[in-house]
């Protein structure tokens, strides 16, 4: 049997609004009870539970429109009186991008309700100064690629080197510097206070849209080093079905390079870069650099850069398989790693 295009018919239209007592359905029911049928309005009213008045209503306004007019309305006012004028909006918005001012200050200059403002900043989306750009002062405009692989973003982080025994952020300065003197490394040439500890330089890649991540500690930056960990990179990812189609970088030497161009071009992959002094075009991997101090480079009391080191992986698969991600639904990436083959074709 074909069903009525009329909106009751619809199943969108039988949804009402949260404090309806009645359905379209059931108002249609009423009303043809009280037009159609001959019922009086306390009786089709008592048989639903409803006043009367609301039979009545329905009643009057299916005489004049028919089962159509069972549907839910808007109930916004068609004027609003006290609406806060669009040029003091306009006015608000300008103090909190140039001068990322608060509620409390806006609403000093202007001689209004702080509440009012943040109303204001509320309903502009830029109530939080976390979402307005440093720089530019506008809204952050924020982005995600549709599927793993679409993707990925490349960088390199830096973590000082542990001396035996602990360094000076658990065990103090004073501490610290005694163990980094008794720590057998390489001196440097001439007068120093100590030996070079040296630095870990740590190449990471997180996969745009799945933010899965893939990370190598090497000994420096360089171009060789970092064509390597991006081969060895899209080879890890190729084995969790993900081929990856753009990488992205800033404008570091090794980026620049004949070495990293050519390599991309063996691998087939498109590669791009971030505009000059922009890190937020790469803000994925830049907080992904701080998740990574944070839950494995800071984390706790290392005696060794060995003992740090032993524990990145670890941490990675705990970071990838286990760890809820709030930029993806409080789900771990790897749950979002579906770019099997043939997929998304």
């Amino acid at each position: 049997m074909e069903l009525s295009s009329s909106p009751l018919h619809r199943p969108e239209a039988l949804v009402s609004h949260a404090n309806a007592a009645l359905t379209p359905r059931a108002r249609l029911r009423l009303a043809q009870l009280v037009v159609d049928r001959g019922w009086t309005y306390a009786a089709a009213a008592k048989m639903f539970m409803v006043a009367p008045r609301t039979a009545k209503k329905w009643a009057d306004r299916y005489r004049a429109e028919g089962s159509a007019g069972m549907a839910d309305r808007s109930s916004r006012p068609k004027t609003c009186p006290n609406k806060t004028r669009p040029e003091v909006v306009r006015h608000i918005v300008r103090l909190r991008w140039r001068q990322r001012l608060g509620p409390v200050q806006i609403a000093g200059r202007l001689g209004m309700q702080a509440s009012t403002v943040h109303a204001v900043l509320v309903r502009c989306r830029i109530s939080r100064l976390s979402h307005i750009d440093r720089v530019t002062g506008e809204p952050i405009r924020r982005y995600e690629h549709p599927r793993p692989g679409s993707l990925i973003h490349v960088d390199v982080t830096k973590f000082g080197n542990i001396p035996d025994g602990g360094g000076w952020r658990y065990v103090g300065r004073q501490q610290g510097k005694s163990n980094r003197a008794t720590t057998d490394t390489d001196r440097r040439k001439g007068a120093v206070r100590g030996p070079l500890m040296g630095t870990a330089f740590v190449h990471t890649v997180i996969d745009d849209h799945s933010r899965v991540a893939y990370a190598e500690i090497c000994s420096d930056e360089k171009a060789g080093t970092a064509t390597g960990v991006l081969q060895r990179a899209v080879a890890w990812f190729a084995d969790h079905g993900v081929t990856v189609e753009r990488v992205l970088s800033d404008n570091g030497a090794a980026y620049r390079s004949y070495a990293w161009r050519d390599t991309c071009a063996e691998l087939g992959i498109t590669h791009k870069r971030t505009r000059p002094y922009r890190p937020q075009t790469n803000g994925k991997i830049e907080r992904f650099h701080r998740t990574l101090a944070d839950g494995w480079a800071y984390a706790r009391l290392y005696e060794s850069t060995e003992q740090r080191n032993a524990l990145l992986p670890g941490w990675l698969h705990f970071y990838n398989h286990h760890r809820a991600h709030s930029a993806i639904g409080g789900r771990p990436p790897v749950t979002r790693l579906t770019n099997l083959p043939g997929h998304h074709n």
